[in-house]
């Protein structure tokens, strides 16, 4: 090291690693990714959903004029940025409000309605991380499009519960529901809302102090002890519903219970995002209650028509797929995995080694999961190997072998080996393998992501 004063210190680099809030999916947790939306996709197709991918970032004002200016996604929690021509965009915290963008741009309305989408997404929302909440999160969910019935509210519901169902989880979850009816019901309950809290204004939490006066809807949900027991005692806003609105969701009940789904009524749910009306629902930990829901929906009648389009009725629902990971491994849910390899080929010299090129990918081709070092290893290092690779089978490839055209199948797991021809090894391994554990694949065919 040098003692020169006037020579520049070394700049120490920083370690490198994810921003807080963020995180990678390693290969064990990418299975329960891949199964969820497998169990989704084969749900919603089977539903008559088609799926549909909304960009990244959007204009700001399309989460603005949605969401609404007065929640807590639009006034602290949202990605936004300016590019170069000083354009303000955003990271879609939530999915619905472009994918209504998207019906609208694209003319959706002349399609047969309803319009029925799913999407598996990334979102992004400046919030606090904790356990199953983060700052770039998964949702997968669904919109319905076109035309207000109470029986659409209970099919997305219903499509929720079947999901749970599939991943293993339903019977740790909890169905709230609730109706905040329409504009004009909420406007009269706002007002009374609203005298209720005159007076009590210092037992309020800061958030909720906000909220009386921009979105006080949402003093009903505030997780604060202290606001909690306000609310307890607040109006109800079912005594508010206008006859119309009483009518669909005594309807959505009825839908529910024919379809043998339990519910419990909350009058306190209201979900925070501006655009809902009428059918509002999530899906709770039956212990945890809604510290740890793994999401909801609800109807948003009036949502077009706040992005600037026709009245167009719609409902939809979303799901934090990292809360349902975290209740599957919960339950210790086996999660079924194809990354598990067949074969493990290990060889010795150049000739073996010219041989086994081929070899590997004409296994590959018949749907055998292979795998081969083409290193320099002994051939002791090569088999420790395939043990970490847990295969149950490996080829082995010597000097010998290639001379003999022989190449000599280990069963790892009973420390058993024979030999056989080289020319025979593809249709024997296939019938050891089985024909239904193969990992087949048409390049003509479409392969869903």
């Amino acid at each position: 090291m040098s003692d020169d004063p006037t020579e520049p210190k070394k700049k120490k680099l920083r370690k490198l690693q994810t921003p807080l809030g963020v995180f990678d999916i390693l290969p064990d947790d990418q299975l329960y990714y891949t199964h969820i939306k497998k169990v989704v996709r084969h749900r919603c197709r089977q539903s008559g959903f088609r799926r549909i991918t909304t960009p990244v970032f959007e204009f700001t004002d399309v989460f603005q004029r949605s969401i609404g200016d007065a929640t807590d996604i639009v006034q602290k929690e949202m990605y936004t940025f300016t590019d170069r021509k000083d354009r303000s965009f955003t990271l879609k915290p939530e999915g619905t409000a472009g994918v209504m963008r998207a019906y609208l741009q694209h003319g959706m309305k002349e399609l047969p309605q309803p319009v029925e989408l799913y999407y598996i997404e990334p979102h992004f929302r400046y919030d606090r991380p904790q356990k199953g909440r983060y700052r770039q999160f998964w949702q997968f969910g669904y919109e319905i499009i076109g035309e207000s019935d109470p029986a659409l509210d209970a099919q997305v519901i219903q499509l929720s519960h079947k999901i749970f169902e599939d991943l293993g989880i339903a019977h740790l979850l909890e169905l709230q529901i609730n109706s905040i009816g329409c504009a004009a019901c909420r406007e009269e309950y706002i007002t009374q809302l609203q005298n209720y809290y005159v007076g009590k204004e210092r037992s309020l939490c800061d958030r909720c102090v906000g909220r009386l006066e921009k979105n006080p809807l949402r003093l009903l949900d505030c997780k604060e002890e202290d606001c909690q027991i306000l609310a307890q005692l607040a109006p109800q806003l079912k005594m508010y519903l206008c006859k119309d609105c009483k009518e669909f969701h005594g309807k959505v009940l009825e839908f529910l219970e024919a379809s043998e789904i339990k519910y419990v009524e909350n009058d306190k749910l209201v979900r925070g995002l501006d655009y809902y009306t009428r059918t509002v629902f999530e899906f709770w930990d039956r212990t945890q209650g809604a510290q740890n829901a793994v999401g909801g929906g609800g109807r948003y009648d009036g949502l077009m028509e706040m992005i600037g389009g026709p009245h167009t009725p719609g409902l939809g629902a979303a799901f934090g797929m990292e809360r349902i990971i975290l209740n599957m491994k919960r339950e210790k849910i086996h999660v079924p995995s194809k990354d598990d390899l067949h074969i493990f080929v290990a060889q010795l010299g150049d000739d073996a080694k010219k041989r086994c090129l081929n070899l590997i990918w004409e296994l590959r081709e018949r749907g055998v999961k292979t795998v081969g070092a083409l290193g320099k290893g002994s051939m002791k290092a090569q088999l420790r190997l395939a043990d970490k690779f847990n295969v149950p089978y490996t080829l082995i490839l010597g000097i010998t072998e290639v001379r003999e055209n022989t190449i000599i199948i280990r069963d790892m797991a009973k420390g058993q080996q024979r030999i056989i021809p080289f020319d025979t090894v593809i249709d024997e391994v296939v019938k050891l393998i089985g024909e239904k554990n193969l990992d087949k694949y048409s390049p003509g065919e479409l392969v869903y992501s």
